[in-house]
């Protein structure tokens, strides 16, 4: 039996059976029971010059082979969004490029894609509403001419600054949402992906800002194909999905809670007391508002596990849904572990371990953002869910990554 060397942070050293990956098949026809769409991260060249400040000079043929796997499992790609650091690394210039160029991918390969519309172009700091309004109209009209791909308004900083109440919000959003052409999805992001967007929507607590989110999708319903939700909250996200107007998705982007809030199983929500999950569940009955879809970084970190977990849902098998999908969330939490803006760190990690990229190597430096042992507990988790497509190319690559660190592997044992 093949053993994991497994790295704690005192320093010692302990083995693991090295599990076989999970049995999964692709989908044979277009998932039907949720939308999911995988965030999904660049690979930058090797050779560059990937230091913190440099201009990201991506290797195209594995950032695009990336999301042709993603489509090869029934998802959708989300990209140019967070996990592809954006305002971490990912420069303008690279990031309409990656538009671009993942838009015709989706094209060629008959996939789902949405990309991030955001004000990170305009290099000043701060600048006035009505300048973020048009830095808004400017990358969505990019984004509009991109055949086939949707966009998502990401939060801005630039509108962060600059906004003084919530009625600011509510101009900025009104003024760029009658501007699109195609109906787009919203995007709040906590605090925990960017302490920049504190206070967003007008508000520190989540209550009063989801009012006025809720607000502007009310006075824009036409415009609005959806909201993603990342505050890692799940109490956030059921209470907004319940007062979502006909037609609105809710999408996910809660890597803490995502096995409950897709599959619709209250009860299996992560630290939420006894009371909190009856009062919910009793809310829950009224409404037929009990699922949300899915748009994560995490999904582009365990792209077959989640696609054979949504073809159990379309089965109609939830506890199938559980069974693969539940281990995860475990796995996903180490990801997204505070610092969680650092969570690109272990996206990429898994790619490299599970063959989609050459080298551990990520724009800006990034790789370097994660310790060892915390590296370790995601190779751990990531065996222990069945996520490690090879497991034998994982454990290789994992040990010579401990060797070139100066911590014995040891050895396979047959």
């Amino acid at each position: 039996m093949n053993t994991l060397r497994l790295l704690s942070p005192d320093g010692s050293t302990s083995d693991a059976a090295l599990n076989e990956s999970g049995i999964y098949t692709r989908p044979t026809a277009p998932l039907r029971s949720r939308v999911a769409y995988a965030a999904a991260h660049v690979v930058p060249k090797v050779h560059a010059d990937n230091t913190p400040g440099q201009p990201a000079d991506i290797d195209w043929d594995a950032t695009l082979a990336f999301r042709r796997n993603v489509y090869s499992w029934g998802l959708g790609v989300a990209d140019a969004m967070d996990t592809a650091q954006r305002n971490m690394g990912l420069d303008a210039a690279a990031t309409r490029e990656l538009i671009a160029r993942s838009a015709q991918v989706a094209r060629e390969e008959g996939g789902s894609v949405v990309v991030g519309v955001n004000t990170d172009h305009v290099e000043e700091a701060h600048i006035t509403l009505d300048q973020v309004i048009d830095a808004y109209k400017e990358q969505l009209h990019f984004t509009e001419e991109q055949a086939g791909a949707g966009p998502v308004l990401m939060a801005s900083r630039h509108l962060a600054r600059v906004a003084k109440d919530a009625e600011d919000y509510r101009r900025v959003y009104r003024e760029v949402l009658q501007s699109a052409t195609v109906p787009v999805v919203l995007h709040w992001l906590g605090t925990a992906f960017d302490p920049a967007l504190e206070g967003y929507f007008g508000a520190k607590d989540w209550q009063t800002a989801s009012e006025v989110l809720l607000q502007i999708i009310a006075e824009n319903q036409d415009k609005i194909a959806g909201v993603k939700m990342s505050l890692l909250n799940a109490e956030s996200e059921i209470s907004v999905r319940e007062r979502l107007p006909e037609g609105v998705r809710m999408f996910t982007g809660d890597d803490f809670n995502y096995v409950g809030l897709i599959g619709g199983d209250i009860g299996s929500l992560s630290e939420r007391s006894e009371t909190k999950r009856v009062e919910q569940a009793e809310r829950v009955e009224t409404t037929t508002r009990t699922h949300s879809d899915a748009l994560l970084g995490a999904f582009a970190a365990i792209t077959p596990v989640a696609s054979a977990a949504i073809q159990a849902l379309d089965a109609g098998d939830p506890e199938a849904y559980r069974r693969i999908l539940g281990p995860t969330e475990e796995l996903s939490r180490q990801v997204f572990a505070a610092p969680t803006f650092y969570y690109k760190t272990g996206v990429a990690f898994l790619s490299w371990l599970n063959g989609h990229q050459p080298a551990f190597q990520m724009v800006g430096g990034l790789h370097s953002a994660r310790s060892l042992p915390h590296l370790s507990r995601i190779i751990e988790l990531a065996n222990t869910s069945l996520a490690l497509e090879n497991p034998e190319l994982a454990r290789e690559r994992w040990h010579g990554m401990l060797r070139l660190n100066g911590i014995d592997a040891g050895r396979t044992v047959a």
